[in-house]
Order: C-alpha cells, then sequence, then structure tokens
C-alpha cells in the first residue's frame, strides 16, 4: 500500500489507536498531521513518526469546534501542499448509567465524537471538491456503536450516528470520487480497560505481553497496530471501490458489519391495532428479537 504523495490529517492521534494509523500512514509514505487535545503529546507522536523516517507535524487542538476542523485542512494543505485523507480518531468517555449521566457528560463526548467527525469531515470534504481529484474519509467507530454497551449511552449514541454519517455521505460524495468508510476497531488501548472482560488483556500488553489467541481469535482483540493496516488500505488506491462501508477490525479477524434490515415483516388488511400486535407477537415476531451488547465469550480456565 504506497502512500507516496498523499497528505493525511488524523484527529486523536497522540496515542493508542489514533498514533498506530498515523503512523502507518506514514510508514506506507503519506505526510501526517497529527492531531491531538494535549500539546505535548501531539510533538511527541509527531517526532516519533518523524525519527521512524516519515514525515509529520503536530497540530494541538480539541475537536468539535468547524475552527478546529478548518485549521487542521488548512495546515495539512499549508505543510504539504494538498489533503487526501481524512481520519477522524479522536474520543474521550464519560461512562455512567443514564440515571446517573449528567447533561456534561453527554455532551462533552457527543462533541468530541459526533460533531468532531462531522466538521473535521466536512472541512474535508470542502477540501476534496476544490481539488477537484476526490480523498478518502475514514471514520472511526465502535462495536458500542453497533450494539449498544452498558454505562455508555454517550458514547454508543455518537458512534451509532458516526456509521450513519458514513451510510449518508457515501451516497453525498460518490460524484466526487470521495470514499467514507468506518474503520469499527477492538484494541488494547485506555477506553477498552474499562470493559472488566478486556482489562486483564490490556493490563498484560502494558507490561509487554504477547496478547494470548483467545484473546486475537475469540475476543479480536489485539494491539492499536493490528487495527492499522485497515487504515493504510483504506487511503489507498487498492480501495477506491469501498465506499459507505462499516468494517471490523481487531486481533486476527477483519470483517465486514451489515446495515440495519428488517429482520422479519408481517401484514394485515386495514393495518395494525395494539390488540393485532399483542396477539401476532408471540407467534411470528419474538423468535427474531435482537440481543443487545457483545455477549463477549469467556475464557475457559481449568
Amino acid at each position: 500500500m504506497e502512500l507516496n504523495g498523499k497528505v493525511a490529517v488524523v484527529t486523536g492521534a497522540g496515542r493508542g489507536l489514533g498514533l498506530a494509523y498515523a503512523a502507518e500512514l506514514a510508514r506506507a509514505g503519506a505526510a501526517v498531521v497529527v492531531n491531538d487535545a494535549d500539546a505535548a503529546t501531539a510533538e511527541a507522536a509527531a517526532k516519533q513518526i518523524g525519527d521512524a523516517g516519515g514525515r509529520a507535524v503536530a497540530h494541538p487542538a480539541a475537536v468539535g469546534p468547524a475552527e478546529t476542523a478548518d485549521a487542521l485542512v488548512a495546515r495539512a494543505v499549508a505543510e504539504f501542499g494538498r489533503l487526501d485523507v481524512m481520519v477522524t480518531n479522536a474520543g474521550v468517555l464519560r461512562d455512567r448509567v443514564l440515571w446517573k449521566m449528567t447533561d456534561d457528560d453527554f455532551d462533552t463526548v457527543v462533541q468530541v465524537h459526533l460533531r468532531g467527525t462531522f466538521t473535521c469531515a466536512r472541512a474535508a470534504a470542502r477540501r476534496f471538491r476544490e481539488q477537484g481529484d476526490g480523498g478518502r474519509l475514514i471514520l472511526v467507530g465502535s462495536p458500542a456503536g453497533q450494539r449498544g454497551n452498558f454505562g455508555q449511552t454517550n458514547y454508543a449514541a455518537a458512534k451509532a450516528g458516526i456509521v450513519g454519517f458514513v451510510r449518508t455521505w457515501a451516497m453525498e460524495l460518490a460524484r466526487a470520487d470521495v470514499t467514507v468508510n468506518a474503520v469499527v476497531p477492538v484494541a488494547a488501548t485506555a477506553m477498552t480497560e474499562t470493559i472488566p472482560a478486556l482489562a486483564p488483556y490490556v493490563e498484560a500488553m502494558r507490561r509487554g505481553e504477547e496478547m494470548p489467541p483467545f484473546a486475537r481469535r475469540a475476543l479480536a482483540f489485539g494491539t492499536p497496530e493490528d487495527a492499522a493496516g485497515l487504515v493504510a488500505f483504506l487511503a489507498s488506491d487498492a480501495a477506491s471501490g469501498i465506499t459507505g462501508q462499516a468494517i471490523g477490525v481487531g486481533g486476527d479477524r477483519l470483517s465486514l458489519w451489515t446495515h440495519p434490515t428488517q429482520a422479519v415483516a408481517a401484514y394485515r388488511d386495514g393495518g395494525w391495532s395494539a390488540a393485532d400486535i399483542a396477539a401476532a407477537w408471540p407467534t411470528i415476531f419474538a423468535e427474531h428479537q435482537q440481543s443487545v451488547g457483545e455477549n463477549l465469550p469467556r475464557e475457559q480456565t481449568r
């Protein structure tokens, strides 16, 4: 996957998955604008990429405001002459159950994940259309947005919205030769260590231990670097025909998420009253009710 001559912006790229994405794009030949809310973290990430032979500049700022998005695109153009790839990875967590979640908890997460994705994608789309030779929007989703997750009202809603962006923008930007896809990663990061079933594997990785086969296969859980190849692929010419997709990656697994579809349908002349629905539900619909949450398998111990 050669990306020579390409220019990318990666938000939230100071550490974890974002840094892995930025480093892989640079390794493949792209010049990268490394964004992070923390200036020292952004500078350290850009230096790490540069020390490895890549081209990167740091642009610290909190995503969400349109001014940040416009400045990121302008920085890419000023430093490297153009923009080809926008990766919207920045994120925060404020986990609480519904009845304990504050307005600030909700607004903070939606501001960074959902509004930050919107403003950065909009700024990039405008630049792509101005350049006239296509582009790549790579938006970062989450299994929580696909299936829900306990205590993550704000995060799950934002991530579900991001996949909604993908489906809409893939249609709107098709004529401009801009592809739009979601990456749905599962990796050992500060975010996933909040999930009890995954926390031990995050700690093991920090101790320098290899991820066990159960985690890599059954949980599709690996390192941030395991997810980076998908981003480089989607940024490349090899992925020019792929758009509107939600693609999962983690550990040893690569997967394609389906779009929501009707599981079952029934028809009744004259429509459905409440009593009609109550009568039909047990025999027609009950067996097709959908599960919620990830329902991760448990590792068997002797």
